[in-house]
Parts: C-alpha cells; structure tokens; sequence
C-alpha cells in the first residue's frame, strides 16, 4: 500500500509540475505576441539575453563538438576498419551528430550556462523581493523576464545546434584527412551524400523543444524559490537536474515519433 501511495503522488507531482511549466511557457508565449508598453525594452532585453544564450556560448559548444567529431570519428573507424568500410566514416558522423548528439550536446551545455543562470536570477529577485517590487508596479513578472528569453532561447537554440553539426563534422574531418586516408573534399562529399533534409530537420525540431524545455524549467525554478540565499542555490541546482532530465525525456519522444513516422 505504501509504495502504490508513494508512486501515486509522485505521478501526481509530476504530472502537476509539468502543468506548471506548460501554463508559465503559454503564459510567456501570450506575451511575446501581445503588443503592450515598453515593447522596445523588452526587445533589447530579449537581444540581451539572445547574446547571452548564444553569441557567448559559441566558443565552449565549438570546442566540445569539435572534440565529439573527432572521438565518433575514431569510434566510427575502429569498428568499420574491421570490415573494411572506411568510407562510411563520414556517414557515421554526421548522422549521429545531426540527428542526436549535436541537438543533445548543445542542450546540455546551454543547461549548464542559461538555465541554471535563468533559475539564478529570477530566484535571487524572488528572494530579495524583486518580484514583488515588479507586481506592485503592475508589471507582469513572466512577460517582464520570460517573454525576452523565451524568444532568445527558441532562436538560438536552432543556431547553436547548427554550429555545433558543423564543428563535429570538422572535427571528424580532422581524423578522416589526418588519420583515414580522405582528402578535405572527399569527406565532405562523403558527409553531403549522407545527409538527407530530413536529418538535419530532425535535429533542429529537438532542438526548439529543447529549448522550450530548458527556459520554462530554469524560469519556473526561479519562481519557486524560498526564503533565503542558500535556496537560491538549491534551485539552481534542481534547475540544472530537472533541465537534463527533461530534455532527455523529449529527446526520447521524439526520437521514436520520427522512427515510426518517417517512411520505410
């Protein structure tokens, strides 16, 4: 009996938290595409946090996709060497970043960098009363600061993923000049073949849920927030946590959504 109650309030609990985020993106959504006073600020604010999100983040996600290229490449080759399908290498690359680990490292690394400072922020402005201060200027905390980075979150995201496939082919081109016997021409003539539309369109719909699921869980974190500094840093830590969690699950849907849709 213990152990049905425990599984039934924690699917409850579950089921009640993602209600949560769904109403706080929904809500923000409204916001974006409802016309109000200050509409200029909160552009700057969203070009604010859209540099934040992205244009900082290049440098990091560059290095790591570029190293992810390299190790699948090596992975890759191992493997096929033994039946001597060495040209397939590309294949393997690319496929894998564009459909999977492209979208999913960014994420990761954008839940690391934003969403845990998205949880941050709106959680130290809970605690010192920020929020509060915006209500009773009749200001609307979400369209206040989870309008501006849910649209920099749902450019970028798509950005930055497109960024990342480039560098982990590069880094795969790397080993397949230097290691496998390709020249620079023949690997990306390899990897365009490779590719299909539907490939890439794969990993660029994962990564706009991604981040859907990274801003709404990050936000909504911050706003429950309790009293005192040392919860701040508990709900940057359950921000990060959930974020991973979550994107994973998503990731999963998705994945098994395009295997038994797309044709035979």
């Amino acid at each position: 009996m213990a152990i049905t109650d425990t599984v039934g309030r924690g699917t409850i609990d579950t089921l009640a938290y993602v209600g949560q985020l769904a109403r706080l993106i929904a809500r923000a959504t409204v916001a974006v595409f409802t016309k109000t006073q200050g509409q200029g600020a909160r552009y700057r604010r969203a070009l604010h946090q859209a540099m934040a999100v992205g244009i900082e983040a290049l440098p990091i996600i560059s290095l790591i996709t570029f190293f992810v290229g390299i190790i699948l490449a090596l992975q890759s080759a191992h493997e096929l060497k033994r039946f001597g399908a060495m040209e397939f290498v590309p294949n393997a690359v690319a496929l894998s970043l564009t459909r999977e680990l492209g979208p999913l490292m960014t994420a990761i690394i954008v839940i690391g960098r934003s969403g845990s400072a998205f949880a941050a922020e709106i959680g130290t402005m809970k605690v010192s009363e920020e929020i509060d201060a915006l209500e009773t200027m009749a200001l609307d905390p979400v369209r206040f600061l989870v309008a501006p980075k849910l649209v920099a979150m749902l450019i970028m995201m798509p950005c930055l993923t497109m960024w990342a496939d480039f560098m982990g082919i590069v880094g795969g081109a790397t080993f397949g000049i230097l290691g496998a016997g390709f020249t620079f021409g023949s690997y990306f003539r390899a990897t365009l073949d490779a590719l299909l539309k539907e490939d890439i369109v794969t990993g660029l719909i994962k990564a706009f849920m991604f981040g859907l699921v990274i801003t709404a869980v990050g936000c909504q974190e911050g706003f429950l927030t309790g009293l005192g500094s040392e919860q701040v840093g508990r709900s940057t830590t359950t921000a990060v946590v959930k974020s991973i969690f979550l994107v994973i699950v998503v990731d999963l849907a998705f994945t098994a959504l395009f295997y038994f849709t797309s044709p035979s």
